[in-house]
Protein backbone atom coordinates (compact mmCIF):
# COMPACT_ATOMS: atom_id res chain seq x y z
CA UNK A 1 0.00 0.00 0.00
CA UNK A 2 1.61 3.16 -0.99
CA UNK A 3 1.40 5.96 2.14
CA UNK A 4 -0.59 9.25 1.01
CA UNK A 5 2.04 11.89 0.43
CA UNK A 6 1.52 15.14 2.54
CA UNK A 7 2.69 18.75 1.56
CA UNK A 8 4.57 20.50 4.26
CA UNK A 9 4.10 24.18 3.31
CA UNK A 10 4.38 25.96 6.66
CA UNK A 11 5.44 24.95 10.06
CA UNK A 12 5.23 27.54 13.23
CA UNK A 13 8.56 28.18 13.83
CA UNK A 14 7.88 29.25 17.53
CA UNK A 15 5.57 25.84 18.41
CA UNK A 16 9.05 23.69 16.63
CA UNK A 17 11.78 25.45 19.10
CA UNK A 18 9.28 24.75 22.00
CA UNK A 19 8.43 21.05 20.85
CA UNK A 20 10.05 17.81 22.38
CA UNK A 21 8.56 14.51 20.28
CA UNK A 22 9.26 11.24 21.98
CA UNK A 23 9.76 8.32 19.67
CA UNK A 24 8.97 4.69 20.87
CA UNK A 25 9.86 2.23 19.04
CA UNK A 26 12.10 -1.49 19.21
CA UNK A 27 13.18 -0.79 15.39
CA UNK A 28 16.77 1.20 15.66
CA UNK A 29 16.57 1.84 11.25
CA UNK A 30 13.36 3.45 12.35
CA UNK A 31 14.45 5.38 15.07
CA UNK A 32 17.36 6.86 13.27
CA UNK A 33 14.73 7.58 10.20
CA UNK A 34 12.30 9.55 12.19
CA UNK A 35 14.24 11.13 15.14
CA UNK A 36 16.72 12.56 12.09
CA UNK A 37 13.81 14.02 10.30
CA UNK A 38 12.30 16.04 13.39
CA UNK A 39 15.77 16.71 14.52
CA UNK A 40 15.94 18.48 10.55
CA UNK A 41 12.67 20.35 11.24
CA UNK A 42 14.18 21.97 14.93
CA UNK A 43 12.17 19.21 17.06
CA UNK A 44 13.38 18.49 20.39
CA UNK A 45 13.71 14.49 19.75
CA UNK A 46 14.11 11.60 22.93
CA UNK A 47 14.11 8.14 21.81
CA UNK A 48 13.41 5.13 23.89
CA UNK A 49 13.48 1.40 21.70
CA UNK A 50 11.43 -0.51 24.28
CA UNK A 51 7.68 0.33 26.38
CA UNK A 52 8.61 0.68 29.84
CA UNK A 53 11.76 3.03 28.99
CA UNK A 54 9.16 4.82 26.74
CA UNK A 55 6.95 5.28 29.69
CA UNK A 56 9.50 5.90 32.26
CA UNK A 57 10.90 9.02 29.95
CA UNK A 58 7.04 10.48 29.41
CA UNK A 59 6.73 10.35 32.84
CA UNK A 60 10.46 12.09 33.51
CA UNK A 61 10.29 14.33 30.39
CA UNK A 62 6.64 14.95 29.97
CA UNK A 63 7.32 15.46 25.47
CA UNK A 64 4.52 17.43 23.97
CA UNK A 65 4.07 14.69 21.91
CA UNK A 66 4.94 10.74 21.58
CA UNK A 67 5.39 8.47 18.34
CA UNK A 68 4.89 5.08 19.05
CA UNK A 69 5.10 1.68 17.30
CA UNK A 70 2.13 -0.89 17.78
CA UNK A 71 4.20 -3.91 17.04
CA UNK A 72 6.68 -4.54 20.03
CA UNK A 73 7.81 -7.29 22.21
CA UNK A 74 6.65 -8.25 25.21
CA UNK A 75 4.53 -4.85 26.11
CA UNK A 76 3.08 -3.70 22.08
CA UNK A 77 2.47 -0.21 22.10
CA UNK A 78 -1.97 -0.66 22.50
CA UNK A 79 -0.84 -1.46 26.31
CA UNK A 80 1.95 1.04 26.54
CA UNK A 81 -1.30 3.73 25.33
CA UNK A 82 -3.35 2.28 28.05
CA UNK A 83 -0.45 3.02 30.87
CA UNK A 84 0.39 6.27 29.57
CA UNK A 85 -3.54 6.97 29.36
CA UNK A 86 -3.79 5.80 32.99
CA UNK A 87 -1.37 8.21 34.65
CA UNK A 88 -2.08 11.43 35.50
CA UNK A 89 1.16 12.95 34.67
CA UNK A 90 1.15 11.34 30.88
CA UNK A 91 -2.71 10.86 30.05
CA UNK A 92 -2.77 14.49 28.58
CA UNK A 93 0.25 13.52 26.16
CA UNK A 94 -1.24 12.89 22.40
CA UNK A 95 -0.20 9.60 21.15
CA UNK A 96 0.18 8.84 17.33
CA UNK A 97 0.93 5.19 16.46
CA UNK A 98 3.26 4.18 13.88
CA UNK A 99 2.18 0.32 12.48
CA UNK A 100 1.96 -1.70 10.03
CA UNK A 101 -1.18 -3.12 10.63
CA UNK A 102 -3.68 -1.84 8.12
CA UNK A 103 -6.87 -3.68 9.14
CA UNK A 104 -9.72 -1.41 10.61
CA UNK A 105 -10.11 -3.04 14.18
CA UNK A 106 -6.11 -2.19 14.56
CA UNK A 107 -7.40 1.39 13.69
CA UNK A 108 -10.22 1.39 15.76
CA UNK A 109 -8.51 -0.19 18.96
CA UNK A 110 -5.55 2.46 18.71
CA UNK A 111 -8.34 4.99 19.18
CA UNK A 112 -10.18 3.28 22.02
CA UNK A 113 -6.84 3.09 24.19
CA UNK A 114 -6.48 7.00 23.60
CA UNK A 115 -4.61 7.38 20.09
CA UNK A 116 -5.49 10.30 18.49
CA UNK A 117 -3.83 9.74 15.00
CA UNK A 118 -1.54 6.93 13.01
CA UNK A 119 0.82 6.65 10.38
CA UNK A 120 1.52 3.64 8.50
CA UNK A 121 4.83 1.88 7.66
CA UNK A 122 7.14 2.07 5.98
CA UNK A 123 6.77 5.51 7.09
CA UNK A 124 6.62 8.76 5.34
CA UNK A 125 8.18 11.33 6.40
CA UNK A 126 6.03 14.07 4.65
CA UNK A 127 3.01 12.26 6.52
CA UNK A 128 4.55 12.15 9.68
CA UNK A 129 5.57 15.95 9.87
CA UNK A 130 2.08 16.36 8.34
CA UNK A 131 0.87 14.81 11.32
CA UNK A 132 3.05 15.96 13.97
CA UNK A 133 2.57 19.53 13.26
CA UNK A 134 -1.48 19.81 12.60
CA UNK A 135 -1.51 17.39 16.58
CA UNK A 136 1.10 19.35 17.99
CA UNK A 137 -0.96 22.37 16.87
CA UNK A 138 -4.23 21.23 18.37
CA UNK A 139 -2.46 20.30 21.76
CA UNK A 140 -1.53 23.50 22.35
CA UNK A 141 -4.68 25.14 21.21
CA UNK A 142 -6.00 22.58 23.71
CA UNK A 143 -3.69 23.54 26.52
CA UNK A 144 -4.53 27.11 25.62
CA UNK A 145 -8.27 26.60 26.06
CA UNK A 146 -7.97 24.57 28.69
CA UNK A 147 -5.80 27.62 30.74
CA UNK A 148 -7.94 29.69 29.23
CA UNK A 149 -10.95 27.87 31.46
CA UNK A 150 -8.70 27.60 34.38
CA UNK A 151 -8.43 31.03 34.79
CA UNK A 152 -11.97 32.50 33.56
CA UNK A 153 -13.00 29.35 36.57
CA UNK A 154 -11.28 31.41 39.09
CA UNK A 155 -12.18 34.53 38.03
CA UNK A 156 -15.80 32.85 38.07
CA UNK A 157 -15.45 31.07 41.46
CA UNK A 158 -13.70 34.40 42.80
CA UNK A 159 -16.77 36.75 41.58
CA UNK A 160 -19.52 34.09 43.08
CA UNK A 161 -17.53 34.11 46.40
CA UNK A 162 -17.22 37.98 46.49
CA UNK A 163 -20.97 37.78 45.31
CA UNK A 164 -21.81 35.50 48.30
CA UNK A 165 -19.73 37.71 50.66
CA UNK A 166 -21.47 40.86 49.30
CA UNK A 167 -25.25 38.93 49.31
CA UNK A 168 -24.31 37.27 53.38
CA UNK A 169 -22.94 41.19 53.99
CA UNK A 170 -26.17 42.80 52.95
CA UNK A 171 -28.84 40.05 54.80
CA UNK A 172 -26.82 40.41 57.71
CA UNK A 173 -27.14 43.86 58.01
CA UNK A 174 -30.72 43.71 56.57
CA UNK A 175 -31.41 41.16 59.03
CA UNK A 176 -29.70 43.07 61.97
CA UNK A 177 -31.50 46.34 60.91
CA UNK A 178 -34.88 44.67 60.39
CA UNK A 179 -34.48 43.17 63.97
CA UNK A 180 -33.23 46.17 65.44
CA UNK A 181 -36.30 48.29 64.16
CA UNK A 182 -39.06 45.64 64.68
CA UNK A 183 -37.34 45.20 68.96
CA UNK A 184 -36.86 48.99 69.55
CA UNK A 185 -40.17 50.06 68.16
CA UNK A 186 -41.63 47.13 70.06
CA UNK A 187 -39.14 48.46 73.16
CA UNK A 188 -40.55 51.92 72.37
CA UNK A 189 -44.47 50.84 72.30
CA UNK A 190 -43.92 48.93 75.82
CA UNK A 191 -42.23 51.86 78.00
CA UNK A 192 -45.06 53.91 78.16
CA UNK A 193 -47.32 52.04 79.11
CA UNK A 194 -45.35 49.58 81.05
CA UNK A 195 -44.39 53.24 82.86
CA UNK A 196 -47.80 54.06 83.62
CA UNK A 197 -48.81 50.64 84.62
CA UNK A 198 -46.20 50.71 86.96
CA UNK A 199 -46.35 53.52 88.24
CA UNK A 200 -49.96 53.61 89.20
CA UNK A 201 -49.57 50.07 90.66
CA UNK A 202 -47.65 51.30 93.34
CA UNK A 203 -50.34 54.06 94.21
CA UNK A 204 -52.99 50.88 93.84
CA UNK A 205 -51.48 48.92 96.46
CA UNK A 206 -50.82 52.04 99.17
CA UNK A 207 -54.99 52.68 97.76
CA UNK A 208 -56.21 49.09 98.55
CA UNK A 209 -53.79 49.17 101.70
CA UNK A 210 -55.95 51.85 102.69
CA UNK A 211 -59.18 50.58 101.83
CA UNK A 212 -58.60 47.29 104.13
CA UNK A 213 -57.35 49.36 106.92
CA UNK A 214 -60.62 51.18 106.83
CA UNK A 215 -62.77 47.82 106.31
CA UNK A 216 -60.73 46.35 109.26
CA UNK A 217 -61.64 49.76 111.07
CA UNK A 218 -65.22 49.61 110.10
CA UNK A 219 -65.68 45.80 110.99
CA UNK A 220 -64.43 46.42 114.19
CA UNK A 221 -66.36 49.79 115.18
CA UNK A 222 -69.29 48.31 113.93
CA UNK A 223 -69.51 43.94 114.85
CA UNK A 224 -73.06 43.96 113.73
CA UNK A 225 -73.24 45.75 110.58
CA UNK A 226 -76.65 44.10 109.76
CA UNK A 227 -78.04 40.96 107.63
CA UNK A 228 -78.09 42.74 104.21
CA UNK A 229 -74.23 43.70 104.69
CA UNK A 230 -73.26 40.41 106.18
CA UNK A 231 -74.87 38.84 103.33
CA UNK A 232 -72.87 40.60 100.71
CA UNK A 233 -69.74 39.98 102.79
CA UNK A 234 -70.67 36.24 102.42
CA UNK A 235 -71.82 36.08 98.47
CA UNK A 236 -68.33 38.85 97.67
CA UNK A 237 -66.36 36.55 100.16
CA UNK A 238 -64.74 39.24 101.45
CA UNK A 239 -62.79 37.65 104.03
CA UNK A 240 -60.68 35.65 100.99
CA UNK A 241 -60.69 39.16 99.03
CA UNK A 242 -58.59 41.00 102.28
CA UNK A 243 -56.27 37.73 102.23
CA UNK A 244 -56.06 37.30 98.26
CA UNK A 245 -55.86 40.86 97.13
CA UNK A 246 -52.32 42.05 98.46
CA UNK A 247 -50.84 38.06 97.04
CA UNK A 248 -52.35 39.26 93.89
CA UNK A 249 -50.80 42.78 93.96
CA UNK A 250 -47.41 41.15 94.65
CA UNK A 251 -48.13 38.92 91.40
CA UNK A 252 -49.12 42.19 89.22
CA UNK A 253 -45.57 43.54 90.42
CA UNK A 254 -43.81 40.26 89.44
CA UNK A 255 -44.97 40.23 86.33
CA UNK A 256 -44.36 44.50 85.37
CA UNK A 257 -40.59 43.40 86.72
CA UNK A 258 -40.53 40.55 84.15
CA UNK A 259 -41.36 43.12 81.31
CA UNK A 260 -39.21 45.12 82.48
CA UNK A 261 -36.22 42.83 81.61
CA UNK A 262 -37.89 41.35 78.62
CA UNK A 263 -37.91 44.96 77.64
CA UNK A 264 -33.87 45.67 78.52
CA UNK A 265 -33.46 42.12 76.87
CA UNK A 266 -34.71 43.78 73.55
CA UNK A 267 -33.13 46.90 74.31
CA UNK A 268 -29.66 45.43 74.02
CA UNK A 269 -30.13 43.11 71.15
CA UNK A 270 -31.81 45.54 69.38
CA UNK A 271 -29.12 48.56 69.98
CA UNK A 272 -27.27 49.24 66.57
CA UNK A 273 -23.00 48.75 65.96
CA UNK A 274 -21.68 51.69 65.23
CA UNK A 275 -18.89 51.95 62.90
CA UNK A 276 -16.32 51.34 65.34
CA UNK A 277 -15.46 48.87 67.73
CA UNK A 278 -16.86 49.71 71.65
CA UNK A 279 -16.66 47.02 74.83
CA UNK A 280 -19.47 45.42 76.31
CA UNK A 281 -20.38 42.79 78.37
CA UNK A 282 -20.12 39.58 76.90
CA UNK A 283 -22.73 37.60 79.31
CA UNK A 284 -25.59 40.91 79.12
CA UNK A 285 -25.53 39.81 75.07
CA UNK A 286 -26.02 35.74 75.83
CA UNK A 287 -29.01 36.64 79.05
CA UNK A 288 -30.53 38.82 76.78
CA UNK A 289 -30.70 36.08 74.02
CA UNK A 290 -31.78 33.71 75.96
CA UNK A 291 -34.56 35.84 77.90
CA UNK A 292 -36.26 36.27 73.85
CA UNK A 293 -36.00 32.74 73.63
CA UNK A 294 -37.31 31.86 76.20
CA UNK A 295 -41.02 30.97 75.37
CA UNK A 296 -39.02 28.23 72.84
CA UNK A 297 -37.34 26.44 75.78
CA UNK A 298 -41.10 25.39 77.81
CA UNK A 299 -42.45 22.12 76.98
CA UNK A 300 -44.53 21.68 74.23
CA UNK A 301 -46.29 18.15 72.67
CA UNK A 302 -43.41 16.85 71.19
CA UNK A 303 -41.17 17.56 73.68
CA UNK A 304 -40.00 18.09 77.72
CA UNK A 305 -38.66 21.56 79.02
CA UNK A 306 -34.94 22.27 77.38
CA UNK A 307 -33.05 23.02 80.39
CA UNK A 308 -30.46 25.71 79.96
CA UNK A 309 -26.76 25.09 82.06
CA UNK A 310 -24.86 28.52 81.87
CA UNK A 311 -21.08 28.04 83.57
CA UNK A 312 -19.85 31.65 83.18
CA UNK A 313 -16.44 32.37 84.02
CA UNK A 314 -14.84 35.58 84.99
CA UNK A 315 -14.02 37.21 81.52
CA UNK A 316 -13.01 41.04 81.05
CA UNK A 317 -15.15 43.41 78.44
CA UNK A 318 -14.39 42.97 75.00
CA UNK A 319 -13.94 44.43 72.29
CA UNK A 320 -16.58 44.32 69.44
CA UNK A 321 -19.56 44.56 67.60
CA UNK A 322 -22.10 43.37 70.41
CA UNK A 323 -25.32 43.58 68.30
CA UNK A 324 -24.26 41.40 65.61
CA UNK A 325 -22.06 38.75 68.23
CA UNK A 326 -25.56 38.88 69.79
CA UNK A 327 -27.30 37.88 66.26
CA UNK A 328 -24.61 34.53 66.48
CA UNK A 329 -25.88 33.80 69.78
CA UNK A 330 -29.37 33.84 68.56
CA UNK A 331 -28.55 31.65 65.57
CA UNK A 332 -26.82 28.82 67.49
CA UNK A 333 -29.32 28.71 70.64
CA UNK A 334 -32.14 28.75 67.74
CA UNK A 335 -30.33 26.19 66.02
CA UNK A 336 -30.48 23.44 69.17
CA UNK A 337 -34.05 24.45 69.68
CA UNK A 338 -34.66 23.72 66.46
CA UNK A 339 -32.57 20.07 66.73
CA UNK A 340 -35.06 19.15 69.94
CA UNK A 341 -38.25 20.05 68.19
CA UNK A 342 -37.29 18.01 65.34
CA UNK A 343 -36.39 14.86 67.35
CA UNK A 344 -39.43 12.37 67.20
CA UNK A 345 -41.89 12.80 69.53
CA UNK A 346 -42.19 9.44 71.24
CA UNK A 347 -37.51 9.49 71.69
CA UNK A 348 -38.70 13.15 73.50
CA UNK A 349 -41.03 12.03 75.71
CA UNK A 350 -38.46 10.15 77.89
CA UNK A 351 -35.29 12.56 76.58
CA UNK A 352 -33.73 15.15 79.05
CA UNK A 353 -33.17 18.27 76.78
CA UNK A 354 -29.99 20.24 77.54
CA UNK A 355 -28.42 23.04 76.35
CA UNK A 356 -24.85 23.54 78.16
CA UNK A 357 -23.32 27.43 77.58
CA UNK A 358 -20.07 28.25 79.23
CA UNK A 359 -17.60 30.72 79.01
CA UNK A 360 -14.10 30.83 79.80
CA UNK A 361 -10.75 32.54 79.31
CA UNK A 362 -8.27 30.50 77.27
CA UNK A 363 -4.89 28.96 79.13
CA UNK A 364 -2.74 31.86 77.59
CA UNK A 365 -5.48 34.53 78.35
CA UNK A 366 -5.12 36.13 74.81
CA UNK A 367 -8.99 34.54 74.19
CA UNK A 368 -12.13 34.15 75.64
CA UNK A 369 -13.95 30.31 74.35
CA UNK A 370 -17.78 30.08 74.38
CA UNK A 371 -19.57 27.22 73.77
CA UNK A 372 -23.14 26.25 72.99
CA UNK A 373 -23.23 22.53 73.52
CA UNK A 374 -26.56 20.75 72.91
CA UNK A 375 -27.20 16.51 73.32
CA UNK A 376 -29.18 16.25 70.42
CA UNK A 377 -29.04 13.32 68.06
CA UNK A 378 -25.73 15.25 66.39
CA UNK A 379 -24.56 15.14 62.86
CA UNK A 380 -23.16 13.10 60.35
CA UNK A 381 -19.07 14.09 59.18
CA UNK A 382 -20.94 15.06 55.55
CA UNK A 383 -23.26 17.39 57.02
CA UNK A 384 -20.64 19.14 59.52
CA UNK A 385 -18.33 19.58 56.76
CA UNK A 386 -21.32 21.89 55.13
CA UNK A 387 -22.61 23.26 57.86
CA UNK A 388 -21.03 26.70 57.31
CA UNK A 389 -21.47 26.55 53.40
CA UNK A 390 -23.71 29.78 51.74
CA UNK A 391 -27.45 28.24 51.58
CA UNK A 392 -26.44 25.26 52.86
CA UNK A 393 -29.57 23.69 55.50
CA UNK A 394 -30.78 20.51 56.81
CA UNK A 395 -33.95 22.01 57.71
CA UNK A 396 -37.48 21.68 55.71
CA UNK A 397 -38.30 23.69 52.71
CA UNK A 398 -39.10 27.25 54.24
CA UNK A 399 -38.23 27.13 57.69
CA UNK A 400 -34.67 27.61 56.75
CA UNK A 401 -32.23 29.65 54.54
CA UNK A 402 -28.94 28.45 54.98
CA UNK A 403 -27.79 31.78 55.66
CA UNK A 404 -27.20 32.01 59.51
CA UNK A 405 -24.24 29.97 60.40
CA UNK A 406 -22.92 31.17 57.29
CA UNK A 407 -23.27 34.92 58.46
CA UNK A 408 -22.10 33.64 61.85
CA UNK A 409 -18.90 32.62 60.56
CA UNK A 410 -18.52 35.85 58.84
CA UNK A 411 -19.03 37.82 62.10
CA UNK A 412 -17.01 35.98 64.02
CA UNK A 413 -14.16 35.35 61.88
CA UNK A 414 -14.15 38.19 59.88
CA UNK A 415 -15.48 41.63 62.08
CA UNK A 416 -13.96 40.09 64.94
CA UNK A 417 -10.54 38.42 63.92
CA UNK A 418 -12.12 35.41 65.92
CA UNK A 419 -12.70 31.17 64.77
CA UNK A 420 -15.92 29.54 65.45
CA UNK A 421 -16.03 25.47 64.29
CA UNK A 422 -17.90 22.66 65.56
CA UNK A 423 -17.74 19.27 66.74
CA UNK A 424 -20.34 16.61 66.69
CA UNK A 425 -21.58 13.06 66.11
CA UNK A 426 -24.08 11.14 65.82
CA UNK A 427 -25.97 10.40 68.91
CA UNK A 428 -23.53 12.73 70.94
CA UNK A 429 -24.83 16.37 70.35
CA UNK A 430 -23.22 19.15 69.10
CA UNK A 431 -20.78 21.37 70.62
CA UNK A 432 -20.13 25.23 68.83
CA UNK A 433 -17.00 27.04 70.16
CA UNK A 434 -16.26 30.35 69.69
CA UNK A 435 -12.99 31.86 70.34
CA UNK A 436 -12.95 36.02 70.34
CA UNK A 437 -9.84 37.78 70.61
CA UNK A 438 -9.12 39.85 73.87
CA UNK A 439 -7.89 43.16 73.75
CA UNK A 440 -6.47 43.96 76.99
CA UNK A 441 -7.60 46.96 79.01
CA UNK A 442 -6.14 48.19 82.30
CA UNK A 443 -10.03 49.07 83.05
CA UNK A 444 -11.71 46.54 81.75
CA UNK A 445 -14.20 45.18 84.21
CA UNK A 446 -14.80 41.40 84.83
CA UNK A 447 -18.11 39.94 82.95
CA UNK A 448 -19.91 38.54 85.64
Amino acid sequence: MVAKSFKINNFNSDLINQSTILIIDDNPTNLSVAANALEDKGFNVLIASDSLSGIKRAKFAHPDLILLDILMPEIDGFETCRRLKADEKTYNIPVIFMTALTESEHKVKGFEVGAVDYVTKPIQIEEVLARVNLHLQLYCLTQKLEQQVEERTIKLNRTLQELQESQLQLVKSEKMSSLGLLLAGITHEIKNPLGFISGNLEHTELAFQELIAYLKLYQETFPQPGKIIQEKAKEIELEYLLTDLPKMLISMKQGIAKIEEISRSMQTLSRADRNEKVTFNLHEGIDSTLMILKHRLKANEYRPDIKIIKNYGNIPQLLGFPGQLNQVFMNLIANAIDVFDEVNSELAKSDNFIIEISTEISLDSQEVMIKIQDNGHGMSEETKSQIFDHLFTTKAVGKGTGLGLAISRQIVEEKHQGKIFCESKIGQGTIFTIMLPIFHDNNSELND
